[in-house]
């Protein structure tokens, strides 16, 4: 992200120059004119802005950052700032990236691309509220900018304000009618109905949409709204097409996803050998297949009253990564898995809570972390937080297989490649299941498993059993869960703002006959359906 305004006190030609390089991805042209600046004593810092910006956007972001650093060190700009935040937290420096952007409260930058990217950071960092009035005054700045309308949504959305982030989405599709993004957000705001959706205008905007990323957004919240009408049919004939087409170009082979599963449980003589002492704090780590009720736990647990929800963390994943000092491109691979095995469990437990620790709110409460992929790291995490609380949600198979085959993740990341066809999701799934059945014998009593269609069932009666497992006391609060207030940015954001609902429960019947290869298969594999 090229910053294009100026601070108020260097807007002279040669730093607008500089800056015009940048954005027309000459780097070295800017950096000749940064070093012209260099020898002016008056220029020096925007100079090293200049040259931490040509690096990081050249893909040199440690260079980068030391340079910017040097800028902030001469004149402590809010826009130098919160490009240092962004860079922070792109190398998951999060608790510089979190210290730099209180800073540069006390004079934020001044032009909007400058307040758009503390916005983005502090959504990086799950922090939404905070994030706001960074995307409300970008907007104000810059309001023919649909990229900062489009953070200002989603940032809307995230915090439970439907109707503002709807209008606001509303202002992006009447200017730009074909915006993926804005289309597939706006889908998922709520639950349609027959006499208020978006059907007809999806059903055109996605006959026109391009191959690639804008056809599959468009493509899903068509799918979303057909089935929140009724017409599960055409829906469903419709994400088959859609995900066979995606899933056709991707270079996926479940191998790959196969060879971590097996590393993992071949690493576990290593890392239940007692080494080092372990973190003496107790989070409750909600672990499990995406789309399975994780979030609806996560929520029922933050409305507890000394219970605090952090969001999806990738701290548990970086902290083991760090400890493995493996240079694979990759967080989890089957190389850093073999490679972390032995490491002192205790230092990764430390470096874990450090991590986290910058995206707490209250550290007086107890905190969730409910990144479902934690499930790889069940082993370690027992080890490394001897006092935390895990809590696996187990849904029917055939709706796990459906439920991610239904949702959207990541289109970039590779971890969510086996989501676009049914076989490989059951694949995954069995793979997952039998890695809890190792995680079972492995650590009898330590993880709860908690059945999604139980816990719909008897609300009260799985809730308390929750509680207990967290060593938690009875709290009425956790049943109203759907009035807690806290930010949800998850797929699951509209749902868990309602009571528990049954419509999910056996939702794969309405599609048994496609389904039913998936059924033979998981059947095939010892593994119960119904």
């Amino acid at each position: 992200m090229i910053m294009t305004g100026a601070p108020q006190s260097m807007g002279e030609p040669l730093s607008a120059a500089g800056r015009a390089a940048l954005e027309g991805g000459d780097f070295a042209g800017a950096r000749r004119l940064a070093a012209v600046r260099m020898a002016d004593p008056s220029g020096k810092a925007e100079a090293y802005f200049l040259l931490g910006i040509a690096d990081a956007e050249a893909g040199r972001v440690q260079d980068g950052i030391r340079q910017i650093e040097q800028a902030v060190a001469l004149a402590p700009h809010g826009e130098y700032r919160a490009q240092l935040a962004r860079l922070y937290a792109l190398v998951r420096r999060d608790g510089d990236a979190a210290a730099t952007l209180h800073a540069a409260e006390a004079a934020p930058p001044a032009d909007a691309l400058g307040r758009d990217t503390m916005g983005c950071v502090y959504a990086r960092l799950g922090d939404h509220d905070a994030a706001l009035p960074h995307f409300v005054a970008a907007v104000d700045l810059a309001p023919e900018n649909d990229q900062f309308r489009y953070n200002h949504a989603a940032t809307l959305s995230f915090l439970g304000r439907t109707e503002e982030a709807e209008a606001v989405l509303e202002v992006i599709l009447d200017r730009a009618p074909n915006d993926a993004r804005a289309h597939h957000l706006l889908a998922g705001l709520r639950k349609q109905t027959p006499a208020r959706n978006h059907v007809e205008r999806l059903r055109a905007v996605h006959d026109r949409s391009s191959p690639g990323r804008d056809r599959l957004l468009t493509g899903y919240a068509l799918v979303k709204e057909l089935e929140d009408i009724g017409d599960s049919a055409e829906a469903f004939e419709r994400l088959v097409a859609i995900n066979s087409v995606h899933r056709a170009a991707l270079a996926y082979d479940f191998a790959r996803d196969a060879a971590i599963f097996d590393a993992v449980e071949a690493a576990w003589p290593l890392v239940r050998a007692p080494v080092g002492e372990g973190a003496t704090e107790a989070p409750i780590l909600v672990i499990g297949m995406p789309r399975t009720g994780t979030t609806l736990v996560d929520r029922i647990l933050a409305s507890h009253p000394g219970v605090e929800s952090v969001g999806e963390l990738q701290a548990l994943p970086l902290a083991f990564k760090a400890a493995a000092q493996t240079r694979s491109r990759t967080v989890l691979d089957p190389e850093t898995v073999l490679a972390a095995g032995g490491r002192d469990a205790g230092a990764i437990g430390r470096d874990y809570l450090a991590r986290a620790a910058h995206h707490r709110r209250t550290p007086g409460l107890r905190f969730v972390d409910k990144f479902p992929g934690n499930f790889f790291y069940a082993g370690i995490a027992a080890r490394a937080l001897p006092n935390a609380a895990i809590v696996c949600l187990r849904r029917n198979p055939m709706d796990t297989v459906l439920a991610n085959f239904r949702n959207l993740f990541a289109i970039g990341s590779r971890y969510y490649d086996y989501s676009y066809d049914l076989l490989d999701i059951a694949a995954y799934y069995a793979r997952f299941d039998r890695l809890m059945a190792f995680w079972r014998e492995a650590l009898p009593g330590r993880i709860l498993e908690l059945s999604y269609e139980a816990l719909v069932a008897d609300q009260e009666g799985e809730t308390r059993r929750l509680l207990a497992h967290c060593g938690l006391e009875w709290s009425d609060e956790c049943l109203n869960f759907h009035a807690h207030s806290g930010a949800v940015s998850t797929p699951s954001a509209a749902q868990v703002r309602r009571p528990i609902y049954r419509d999910s429960v056996a939702r794969w019947r309405k599609h048994a006959a496609a389904l039913a290869p998936v059924h033979t298969w998981l059947e095939a594999q010892g593994i119960a359906v119904d």
